[in-house]
């Protein structure tokens, strides 16, 4: 088990669950690139040929907007990150710790948002603005945190996030992230959220119908009451930014996982313990079952409370 400490700790009560929370963002930091990169391209390699129906979709009409991404994100790569990212010819190609070059990624695909989220460990997720608001138009979405991409295809932003307790159509939150979508200019916006599940998966797809099962039935995480041994912090570090061309606004999610139990070697354990254990104890019974806590919150909150102690 890896004992590196946490990249970001939203947890720590710089993000808070179930508010909007976007803050400016550096376009110097948009993507994250880190040890975990080869591993984690190998997982949306794998998930894209085995079952490329469900983290893969477009509409009609978006190719245009899918290669601005990709011209995007690849001038992005060869800036911030020369080592690892080369041009070859009309492609990206991507440089391994072992100095070999991997197949060219850009043209040598159909679909260039699926292009450019071989390139990266974000997912990649395409809005575009209708008659009916900001619709998902296209996306790439290997790493799931608790839904289904197909679900939400084309569906408009209100849509998307009525399963959330607070944030369903015509509601105060929903309204403002219209606004915001629609004021985004040149800049760009970034927000965590954070959860917790039971082992290292990336793809964890939830349906709708799983999660109506889960509110209701109500189960356990861990069955056999070990949190040290399989509790994982899933935390979704997003971005936001509008295109300058499509002027359609392209989502980015970049999943980052780490053992719970990793926290009780952080220099700042205890204020990090004592403020995860907080946030939980805050959530209400809503938040609790969207989340799917409600078996284990007390278990978790006494195992952060003893990680405290022990500081």
């Amino acid at each position: 088990m890896t004992s590196r400490q946490p990249t970001h700790t939203p947890y720590d009560g710089s993000s808070k669950l179930f508010t909007i929370g976007l803050k400016p963002l550096d376009l110097d930091r948009w993507i994250e690139v880190d040890e975990q990169l080869q591993s984690h391209l190998a997982e949306k390699r794998r998930l894209d040929a085995e079952i490329p129906e469900k983290v893969f979709v477009e509409e009609d009409g978006t190719r245009d907007a899918q290669r601005e991404v990709l011209d995007l994100l690849g001038e992005h790569l060869l800036a911030k990150h020369p080592d690892l990212y080369r041009r070859s010819g009309a492609d990206i190609e991507l440089v391994d710790a072992e100095g070999r070059h991997t197949r060219p990624v850009g043209d040598a695909l159909d679909a260039p948002l699926l292009a450019a989220s071989l390139l990266v460990q974000e997912d990649l997720i395409l809005m575009r603005r209708d008659e009916r608001g900001w619709r998902l138009v296209a996306g790439s979405l290997c790493f799931p945190s608790s839904w289904s991409l197909l679900e939400k295809f084309g569906k408009p932003l209100q849509q998307i996030h009525a399963p959330v307790p607070g944030f369903g159509p015509g509601t105060r939150p929903a309204d403002l992230i219209n606004r915001m979508f629609d004021g985004l200019q040149g800049q760009a916006v970034e927000r965590y959220n954070w959860s917790i599940q039971a082992g290292d998966a990336l793809y964890h797809p939830l349906s709708n119908l799983q999660r109506i099962d889960r509110a209701s039935n109500r189960p356990t995480r861990f069955p056999d009451g070990d949190v040290d041994a399989h509790a994982f912090i899933r935390v979704e570090r997003q971005t936001l930014r509008k295109l300058p061309v499509s002027r359609d606004v392209l989502f980015t999610i970049r999943i980052h996982l780490d053992p719970l139990k990793v926290l009780a070697s952080h220099p700042d354990r205890q204020a990090l313990a004592v403020s995860f254990a907080a946030q939980l104890q805050e959530l209400d019974q809503a938040q609790l079952d969207y989340k799917g806590l409600t078996a284990d919150r007390d278990r978790l909150v006494a195992f952060l409370d003893d990680m405290a102690k022990a500081a």
